[in-house]
């Protein structure tokens, strides 16, 4: 290669290394990680095809956490065409707790969408006013759902998201959080939003939720990523601080990561375990465990559904930005530790 062909990559290569735009690997906010058969199947049913959904779905099985990602994900397919194919589903196969779960979590994930993502007193009255409807009416699907598979605690788990948007009382809220725990005591996905409902953004307050997530990770079996959710925790509570990365570096930040590395060696095909990968990932670059990071963002690397990305204006670009100053980092530390051109061997 000549010269001036070196020049021309590094003026072209460069800037995009430096920016965090390379690799040039797109960034798909649909799902947390790689999974090739649930991504063709939501691919496919946006397209009308139902079928290997239904089949995702039925191999799931009991498996409550990947029954769980499987109908919140296919429920995403098709945006707001989604009635379309989960009709032709009904059709074929009536009264089918699969459909009926995939449609409750479409209803729910329907009226989210009607309330939009900015914040309260950014929001209209007129979208709360449809979002509120939109809930009422996904209750009575979720319900249904539930009628259907009375051992699945998925229904209960799309309820907790309801209980956000409607402010069940923390009574209410409680004898909800009975029923999931009865079915799947150790659910990941179901702590996760039982924690967002009880923190201050929502219905409860910081201490609460730290309280919350202490407690889950006290009695959790090794491998069912709740020693991850202290860290979670500790990440909604502080995100809005201006000052959270210095937190992060921690005695205390660092002993979370450290409990969370651990569950994650033992938690090996957890459909959760992207999402806590991600947090992880971020948490250790912040503390400039640069090397260690990269082993996360590298499994992760394709999806950025996950925090702390999806609370980021631009998701896609955060995490380019974060995974490109990790590689830099570690490139320039292997360059100080390389002896001078000419040093002798030992």
């Amino acid at each position: 290669m000549t010269f001036d062909r070196v020049l021309l990559l590094l003026l072209v290569a460069g800037p995009l290394f430096w920016f965090g735009l390379f690799p040039l690997r797109p960034q798909s906010k649909v799902l947390s990680g790689p999974h090739p058969a649930l991504w063709r199947a939501i691919l496919l049913a946006g397209l009308g095809f139902w079928r290997p959904g239904a089949r995702l779905m039925e191999e799931a099985g009991q498996d409550w956490e990947r029954r769980a990602l499987y109908s919140q994900r296919l429920a995403r397919a098709g945006g707001w065409w989604w009635p379309l194919w989960v009709r032709a589903w009904e059709r074929a196969r009536p009264g089918d707790p699969d459909v009926a779960l995939v449609r409750a979590a479409a209803q729910v994930g329907h009226a989210w969408r009607l309330r939009g993502a900015y914040a309260a007193s950014m929001t209209p009255d007129v979208r709360f006013r449809w979002f509120h409807a939109a809930l009422c009416r996904a209750r009575e699907d979720v319900a249904k759902a539930a009628l259907l598979n009375p051992a699945d605690p998925t229904p209960h788990v799309l309820e907790i998201r309801i209980a956000l948007g409607l402010g069940y009382p923390r009574d209410v809220m409680r004898e909800l959080w009975g029923e999931l725990v009865a079915r799947a005591p150790h659910h990941f996905d179901a702590h996760y939003s039982a924690l967002q409902y009880w923190s201050r953004k929502w219905r409860g307050t910081d201490k609460l939720a730290r309280e919350f997530a202490r407690t889950a990770a006290a009695d959790a079996p090794a491998g069912s990523l709740l020693a991850a959710l202290p860290l979670f925790a500790w990440y909604e509570t502080t995100m809005h601080d201006d000052y959270a990365y210095l937190h992060c570096t921690s005695p205390q930040v660092r002993s979370m990561v450290a409990a969370a590395v651990e569950d994650m060696e033992q938690a090996g095909g957890h459909p959760a375990l992207p999402r806590v990968q991600h947090l992880v990932a971020h948490c250790l670059h912040e503390q400039g465990r640069h090397r260690e990071a990269l082993r996360y963002f590298r499994a992760v690397d394709g999806w950025v559904d996950g925090v702390p990305w999806r609370y980021r204006p631009l998701a896609r670009f955060a995490y380019r930005g974060a995974r490109t100053a990790a590689v830099r980092a570690v490139v320039a530390e292997r360059l100080r530790r390389r002896p001078p051109v000419g040093t002798p061997a030992p």
